[in-house]
């Protein structure tokens, strides 16, 4: 209507016209088919003699056919709520049994924990002959164990993708590789890095860790250690802590260690980083550890173009732990960067047993 206003006498001539189909009407008058609707509405409250076809729904026509009554594509409503119950039941089980796992040592006398960075194994720049000398040693020492926190892999996935076509590896190659790494030694635990994570519920190492015994936990693992003698020594492990300082590259493990539970030992990596805090927990008087570790992706063309510098101790640390002091002793967990070092101190250590 040109933008003008549609009067009550053009809205009536256009429905006779179109005999009462109001959407046609309403387009050719301009307006939509609520104003349509609201406009006849105002109309008959007012007293105007309105057709009831051209105010309400036409002739139900709803008897004239029969359609089959189809089965629903899914379970009833009721079977579904009895299936989430069993299901929150069950996850409620995991993530309470999670808190902090138990992890009995069947052997006696001292041990240690070859705590390795990011692996990365399928980079180009990554030391894997280093890996593998440190996964070898912890195979051929007695009463060492490896841990990971995470990384394995690559893992490049959506626009990261591309950079497959940077690396001499493809991405079957990676897989074989972790799987290879994984098989080398027994492990404590691993964790799932950034990296692993990106390929979501479908995580291959889930499955590669399963085939070789190995405790795989997407992104924290918080275990406690019981030893033959009684002593008990907590371990929490993260991909990485929350919380960061350009002063203090522990920061992390540090806030974990004194805002969260205290721990005798709380380890990360990701930042490729190697850093180091001891402290005391004035309530238990247990000494505590706060460690980050760095990465066996040793050249690195993301900390070259950003312009992170090398602050690589060591691609690991290795923990040694010895039951047999006193809970509060200061020495019940030592520090090594040198892993060679460390079997070195623990062979001593186990020299009696």
């Amino acid at each position: 209507m040109g933008g003008q206003k549609v009067t009550d006498d053009q809205i009536m001539a256009e429905l006779r016209r179109t005999d009462g189909h109001r959407a046609q009407a309403a387009r050719n008058l301009g307006l939509s088919e609520r104003a349509l609707l609201a406009r006849l509405q105002r109309l008959r409250r007012n007293g105007e003699n309105i057709p009831k076809g051209f105010v309400e729904p036409g002739p139900d026509k709803k008897d004239e056919f029969v359609a089959p009554s189809l089965p629903d594509d899914d379970i009833p409503v009721e079977q579904l709520v009895e299936h989430m119950k069993r299901r929150f039941e069950q996850k409620r089980k995991h993530e309470e049994a999670s808190r902090l796992i138990p992890v009995k040592m069947n052997i006696d006398g001292p041990i240690g924990i070859l705590h390795f960075g990011d692996p990365h194994v399928d980079d180009d720049g990554t030391d894997i002959g280093l890996l593998e000398r440190h996964a070898l040693l912890v195979r051929n020492t007695p009463g060492l164990f490896a841990a990971n926190v995470g990384d394995t892999a690559n893992s490049w996935v959506g626009r990261l993708a591309r950079l497959y076509s940077e690396q001499a590896t493809s991405a079957s190659q990676a897989w074989k590789l972790a799987e290879w790494f994984v098989g080398l030694c027994p492990w404590l635990y691993m964790i799932g890095g950034n990296h692993d994570l990106w390929h979501g519920a479908g995580d291959p190492l889930k499955w590669i860790t399963r085939s070789y015994g190995a405790m795989y936990r997407p992104s924290e693992c918080r275990i406690e250690l019981q030893f033959t003698n009684g002593a008990k020594v907590r371990v929490n492990a993260r991909h990485d802590f929350s919380g960061s300082s350009i002063w203090n590259p522990a920061h992390g493990p540090m806030k974990a260690l004194t805002m969260g539970v205290r721990d005798h030992v709380a380890v990360a990596g990701h930042k490729h980083e190697s850093a180091y805090a001891v402290l005391k927990d004035p309530d238990s008087s247990i000494t505590m550890h706060a460690l980050r570790v760095a990465s066996y992706k040793t050249y690195d063309r993301f900390a070259k173009e950003k312009g992170f510098r090398d602050m690589t101790l060591s691609p690991c640390a290795l923990t040694t732990i010895d039951p047999y002091l006193r809970p509060t002793h200061p020495d019940l967990v030592k520090v090594f960067w040198d892993p060679e070092e460390g079997v070195d101190y623990l062979k001593w250590k186990r020299r009696n047993f």
